[in-house]
This record gives structure tokens, C-alpha cells and sequence, in this order.
């Protein structure tokens, strides 16, 4: 397995690098031995991030969200912008580095499985790109979603039903860019919502205040709050805290982690002023959701 690079992980970014048992098993099992993750990761503003490899022995995705990068393969450099996504087949020697300009924020997930290059080349001749590794398919919230919910088998990272799981999920997450049009981001009325909610996912995990929402947009807070309602009926920061409530749900129902860790997950340090939030858009309290949904008690959860 080719390892990740030791890029030191500011709080908000992640690295995870799946048990090389739980490897070996998905390397036999049926349902993951075409393809599974071995490693993976979230990078946010990863300013000095760069690797080099010359021997490189699994696949490896990168989708970039924000800012830019470089990366260059077997001596063909290409300029990574935010929407762009690479795939390096195994035995591929390259190197990548953020700018440092404009360092960017990255998904990654390494991965390896007998389908592997048969997915890689589809990618390739779907998108039109003979041999390139280099998709522009624009920051897709879906997307997004569909990585983030990936990699939260690092909740579980022992567990193989979670990893056979998430070897599903990647193969969706590779379907999926297959059906995705090259062209940049399409714009609805001068305000790419796509574009916005994305980055809404994105920073799920912590704090994102409307300047820099507007800014991706290139608009002033004014123009964007109020062309934003008019196309969605409520506000850019409405939506991003009922984001939020549903990614909370989202833990509630599949993990047992206490209520204070999910609050954290979705970026509130104060649990009970979470707690408020969340009672207000779901009508009952995190612990009474959980109950509810679940049927675990205080205890339960307040051990795990």
C-alpha cells in the first residue's frame, strides 16, 4: 500500500488509514475484493502539502474543492483547480503540491481491488481523456456528500461490515463521476447554487460564516443573501444549519458516539447550545432523537 503523506493535520482536517488486517479481508471477501479503500482523507487549506512518488502501488483519487494545485505525471504537469478531480493508476510514478498562493482543500482516497483499472480506464474514455488522469466536473454537492459519507467509516475503522460498506460506496462515488459532464459548474440565474451548497458541505464540520460564502460566488453578502432566497426560500445560513441538524441525525442514527462528540462533529463546541438548535428545526432534543430512532437510553450512549 502506498502510504499517505505526513502533512501535519491542522483540527479541521483528517487522515485514516484502514487496519492492514481489515485490508487482507477485504482483499479476499467477494463483496470488496474488485475494489476497496486502503487509506483516506480531508485536507483543508493544505498549505505545504506535497508528495512524491516514484513506485506507487495502489490507485489514488483526489478531488479538489477549493484553491489549486500541481500535479505531474511520469513528467507531464497539469495546473489543479477547484471542481477537478485526478486518478492515478497504480505503478504510475507522479508528484502534486497545493499552491501556495492559494493552497488547495482536497478529498483523497487511496484504493486497490481487481476492478480497479477497469473503473480508471471507463473514467478516462467517459470523460474523453485517452490516457490523462484529470476531470473537470465542477464541485458537485452531491459529490461532496456522497465522499463525506465515505469516509465516515473511520467511526468504525475495525469494523469490516463498515469497510465493506464503504468499498460499495466508493464503487457509487466512481459510477457516479462517470455520469457527470465535463463542463464547469452551470450556472442557474448567476448564482451557482451547486457551487454554494458544496462548499456548505464541505465545512459541514465546522465554522463558515457568509463572507466567505459569497465570496465563492463572487457577489456581495447583500446580492447573495437576497438572490439566494429568492431561489431557495430561506437563507445561505439557514440552510447550512439545517445541514448541519441532518448530518447530526445522520450520526444520531448509525453511530453510538455521545451527543457532545456529535455536536463537535458538526462544528458547535458549546453541546448544549447544539442541543437548542436542534430542538428548534427537529421539534424534540439530540437524546430524544436518538431514543426515538434507535431505542438506546442515556446510558447507552453516555458509555460509548
Amino acid at each position: 500500500m502506498s502510504s499517505p503523506s505526513n502533512w501535519p493535520l491542522p483540527p479541521e482536517s483528517f487522515r485514516f488509514l484502514v487496519p492492514l488486517k481489515v485490508q487482507v479481508a477485504l482483499s479476499e471477501h467477494p463483496i470488496s475484493r474488485g475494489m476497496y479503500p486502503t487509506s483516506m482523507g480531508y485536507y483543508s487549506r493544505a498549505l505545504n502539502h506535497e508528495m512524491r512518488r516514484i513506485v506507487h502501488d495502489d490507485n489514488l483519487l483526489i478531488y479538489c474543492i477549493e484553491g489549486g494545485g500541481v500535479v505531474t505525471v511520469e513528467g507531464v504537469t497539469n495546473t489543479i483547480h477547484a471542481g477537478d478531480m485526478f486518478l492515478l493508476c497504480d505503478g504510475v510514478s507522479h508528484s502534486y503540491r497545493a499552491l501556495n498562493s492559494n493552497p488547495w482543500t482536497i478529498y483523497w482516497v487511496h484504493f486497490t481491488g481487481t476492478d480497479s483499472r477497469t473503473f480508471i480506464e471507463y473514467l478516462q474514455a467517459e470523460h474523453q481523456r485517452g490516457s490523462q488522469v484529470q476531470f473537470s466536473i465542477g464541485v458537485k454537492a452531491r459529490l461532496v456528500t456522497e465522499i463525506e459519507a465515505l469516509m465516515e467509516v473511520r467511526e468504525s475503522s475495525s469494523n469490516l461490515s463498515s469497510l465493506l460498506y464503504a468499498s460499495s460506496r466508493l464503487r457509487q462515488i466512481l459510477s457516479y463521476i462517470a455520469l457527470l459532464s465535463p463542463a464547469a459548474h452551470q450556472q442557474r440565474n448567476g448564482l451557482d447554487l451547486e457551487q454554494v451548497h458544496s462548499l456548505m458541505q464541505s465545512h459541514i464540520h465546522e465554522h463558515l460564516s457568509l463572507e466567505k460564502l459569497s465570496n465563492s460566488v463572487n457577489m456581495s453578502k447583500y446580492h447573495f443573501i437576497k438572490r439566494y432566497k429568492e431561489l431557495t426560500g430561506t437563507t445561505p445560513i439557514d440552510q447550512f444549519i439545517h445541514l448541519k441538524v441532518e448530518r447530526a441525525c445522520h450520526l444520531l442514527d448509525s453511530t453510538i458516539i455521545n451527543i457532545y462528540e456529535v455536536a463537535s462533529a458538526v462544528g458547535y463546541e458549546d453541546a448544549y447550545y447544539f442541543s437548542r438548535i436542534f430542538k428548534k428545526i427537529k421539534g424534540v432534543s439530540p437524546r430524544q432523537y436518538r431514543q426515538m430512532r434507535t431505542g438506546l437510553t442515556k446510558r447507552d450512549y453516555e458509555s460509548s
